[in-house]
């Protein structure tokens, strides 16, 4: 993949970590996996990069304040309060925020338990 293909490197964000949930002991065959909820805060001019995947880490993102572009497929998503959209195995992506408010996330995603 070429440099620019990649997009920039993540900067401008902070990531909330809110709650977890142990998968193992609610859904059989989850052992070792957690549920996991974040909040993701992108000021003016952040990025949430580079380009990355999804794969075996499926989520969804609702945006409660600001617009975030997500850049993936040569194709640009703009996504303000309200929105979201979902994050599975397909998904190859990078995010930014060229708003002049910071931008506030809700991520929930299936993670390995670290």
């Amino acid at each position: 993949m070429r440099e620019e293909q990649l997009g920039p490197e993540t900067k401008g964000v902070v990531v909330e970590l809110l709650s977890t949930v142990d998968l193992g002991s609610e859904i059989q065959g989850m052992d070792g996996w957690q549920l996991r909820t974040r909040m993701v805060t992108m000021e003016p001019g952040g990025v949430f990069g580079p380009v990355h995947d999804h794969k075996g880490r499926p989520g969804t993102v609702y945006v409660l304040q600001g617009t975030i572009t997500d850049h993936r497929d040569g194709i640009t998503t703009e996504y303000g309060p309200g929105m979201g959209w979902p994050e599975d195995r397909n998904t190859l992506h990078w995010l930014e925020n060229r708003g002049e408010i910071p931008a506030v996330e809700i991520s929930v995603d299936v993670v390995r338990r670290q």
